[in-house]
């Protein structure tokens, strides 16, 4: 590709990604020879709105974070033809990195180390009022060093807020979010416990689907026992899993959200402490205490 090639002003140096509806490109800011990633949508029919919306949530959101774990966003540009939004473009943060659906943990330990990572991402982002909603494997970029960030703040939104339409992945959508309620903390730390499960199992949780005659309700048909079983421990799938981490998962993927742990702070800690006993194995184990204490 040339390197005369611009957008906004901005020099490509190569394609990097592509989205639903979006390019990704590596590119130089020629006045301050910065390099950055920008995202660029084209609107081409009226059903392009939302990706066009989605970009303008991902500047919206960004902008108001700062963490080594968070993708950092800097500009947000519209191109208009007439008064007529036509395309968007959104300037990144450039990490060198693959998403961790692409990069799998070697062991138990390494996997730890990134999920902690991605909590207190999270743990940031609820600090400043925002739910990042769409947590799984390919929106972690996970670098050579095990650093991680997490990206595509898309479908983020402020925290409480109920969406007009169903939003998320199945298989990594909290139940609340198929039933269109209220967004919340632990609809992330739903989002972190299913993307741990499939990381160490290779599965994903189904998703509770709403039963076709009750969109709405959530604690009702949608979570009877007969329509969503709870996943098979993490530990049965595989012997070699902490008991501790299965428990953890398990905690985070309950039905209800009132059933998971009280925060993300909360599973940030439970992460550490799962991280230090898989470190230091002949370490004992910490007593079972109530959910209200930050241990087990």
């Amino acid at each position: 590709m040339s390197h005369q090639l611009q957008i906004a002003g901005y020099r490509i140096l190569a394609r990097v990604g592509r989205g639903a509806a979006s390019e990704l490109y590596a590119v130089q800011d020629p006045k301050t020879k910065q390099v950055w990633a920008l995202k660029h949508v084209i609107k081409e029919n009226e059903k392009d709105q939302r990706f066009i919306d989605q970009v303008q949530t991902e500047y919206l959101v960004g902008s108001k974070l700062d963490h080594p774990n968070v993708r950092g966003v800097c500009r947000f540009i519209k191109h208009r033809k007439g008064f007529k939004v036509r395309a968007v473009t959104l300037i990144m943060e450039l990490v060198d990195a693959t998403t961790l659906d692409q990069r799998l943990p070697q062991t138990h330990a390494e996997a730890v180390r990134i999920f902690l990572q991605v909590a207190r991402g999270l743990v940031h982002m609820h600090s400043r009022g925002f739910i990042h909603a769409d947590i799984k494997p390919n929106n972690i970029l996970v670098t050579e060093q095990e650093k991680v960030k997490i990206i595509d703040l898309g479908q983020g939104c402020a925290t409480g807020t109920v969406k007009k339409r169903i939003q998320g992945t199945p298989g990594y959508m909290a139940p609340e979010q198929a039933h269109r309620q209220a967004i919340t903390e632990k609809t992330d730390i739903y989002n972190l416990g299913a993307t741990m499960y499939w990381v160490l199992v290779g599965e994903v949780i189904p998703t509770a689907l709403p039963p076709k005659d009750d969109s709405d309700s959530l604690y009702t048909g949608a979570l009877d026992p007969d329509h969503v079983k709870p996943p098979v421990p993490p530990q049965e799938k595989d012997a070699s899993i902490h008991p501790l981490l299965s428990r953890q998962i398990l905690d985070c993927v309950r039905l209800h959200p009132d059933d998971r742990p009280e925060s993300m702070a909360v599973v940030a800690n439970r992460l550490e402490l799962i991280g230090e006993l898989l470190e230091n194995p002949s370490q004992p184990p910490p007593p079972i205490v109530g959910d209200e204490d930050t241990t087990f």
